[in-house]
């Protein structure tokens, strides 16, 4: 069974989201460790990919009306 691009973004939001969670959790002193650096850079990865599987989502419905 294919997942949809919808529930793709919907998994890929939700990763960003725990993410950024975990990120702000690991600032402890300062933003600038490694470890919330690299937290971040994946939280904005996922939300990218998330942004793009909705752009995907209305394309595929576009072309099929």
């Amino acid at each position: 069974m294919r997942t949809s691009p919808y529930t793709m973004a919907l998994i890929y939001g939700a990763m960003g989201a725990l993410f950024t969670y975990l990120a702000i959790q690991s600032a402890k002193e300062t933003i600038w460790n490694f470890s919330t650096i690299l937290l971040m850079m994946i939280a904005t990865f996922d939300f990218s990919t998330a942004i793009r599987f909705i752009l995907y989502r209305r394309m595929i419905k576009k072309r099929k009306s």
